[in-house]
């Protein structure tokens, strides 16, 4: 990279997070202060676009250069790719939530205790069903359904925001300097770090009373980051098509929460280890195949 382009670099980071961390806070405020829902899921939207919006400055208005970025489908011969970024996220999570509930077999609970609380608690898990014909099986297949099927292509768009950014224009000059490991680890970390305001201020991901909070979770954030960053780099890889790793991250975004409706609201204080795929021990399928890829990239690139 040229000197221009390193200052540009650093100045995506800077564009990157202030944008997007003067959003998270602005929407934080508004939950905490004025309950004010709506404007706080709109914050976490445009929070989506802000890497976007900084590749577009640097490039377009700093560099005056293209934004280097993969738009084209190119679906020919990605098809192995294009169904692990729509199915893999479902899979992985999955497996997580298995594992997790294998180390912790008393915490699996069918009884309908999280729906009561997420129906505000109006009405016992018998009346649910009776009336309303919601239960943890119905729910799971039905939101498990719309989750694996059709959420990945609704999710996408915002989830372009972020792709664009960190998997289209960070990576690639991050593996440049750094390397193929390093850079995802840096990489990943940059990505947890960019959320940190939201866990902070309202206990995003993992709430506000877990254990080890505050400091677990964001730790364990990164972890996460770090192995989603790494699949998600390896699709923009393999595809050159920013749209693929924009549908697992949506296809990832659909499916994360489906497995909370298997503990009680009381187990909430360990959704820092799962059964969510955000967890530290149900992330683990996601880290061990990321660490597994990479380390098989780096073995095909020392016998080039």
């Amino acid at each position: 990279m040229t000197v221009k382009e390193k200052q540009g670099f650093g100045l995506y980071f800077l564009f990157a997070f202030g944008m997007a961390w003067l959003c998270q806070v602005g929407g934080c405020m508004a939950l905490l202060q004025q309950n004010n829902a709506v404007l706080y899921q709109l914050a976490l939207i445009v929070t989506m676009f802000c890497p976007l919006l900084a590749v577009l400055l640097v490039q377009k208005f700093w560099l005056h250069q293209p934004t280097g970025i993969s738009w084209r489908p190119r679906l020919k011969g990605n098809g192995r790719y294009l169904l692990a970024a729509w199915f893999g996220p479902a899979v992985l999570t999955l497996l997580g939530a298995v594992l997790y509930f294998a180390v912790f077999p008393s915490r699996l609970d069918f009884s309908g205790s999280w729906l009561v609380a997420a129906y505000g608690g109006e009405m016992d898990a018998q009346t649910l069903r009776s009336q309303l014909g919601v239960s943890t099986r119905s729910y799971l297949l039905q939101n498990g359904l719309f989750a694996v099927l059709l959420a990945p292509a609704i999710n996408m768009f915002p989830a372009l925001g972020e792709e664009v950014g960190w998997r289209g224009y960070m990576m690639p000059r991050l593996k440049e300097r750094f390397g193929l490991l390093n850079g995802r680890l840096l990489g990943g970390a940059v990505w947890g770090v960019w959320h940190w305001p939201l866990m902070l201020l309202v206990g995003y991901e993992y709430g506000t009373n877990y254990l080890g909070a505050p400091l677990l979770g964001l730790v364990v954030w990164c972890v996460v980051c770090f192995a989603l960053n790494t699949l998600l780099d390896i699709l923009y890889e393999k595809t050159e098509s920013i749209w693929v790793p924009a549908i697992a991250h949506g296809a990832f975004n659909a499916v994360a929460a489906l497995p909370q409706v298997l503990v009680t609201p009381a187990d909430a204080y360990y959704n820092v280890l799962g059964p969510m795929p955000i967890g530290l021990i149900a992330a683990l399928p996601m880290l061990a195949t990321a660490v597994w890829l990479t380390l098989r990239e780096m073995k095909q690139e020392e016998k080039n």
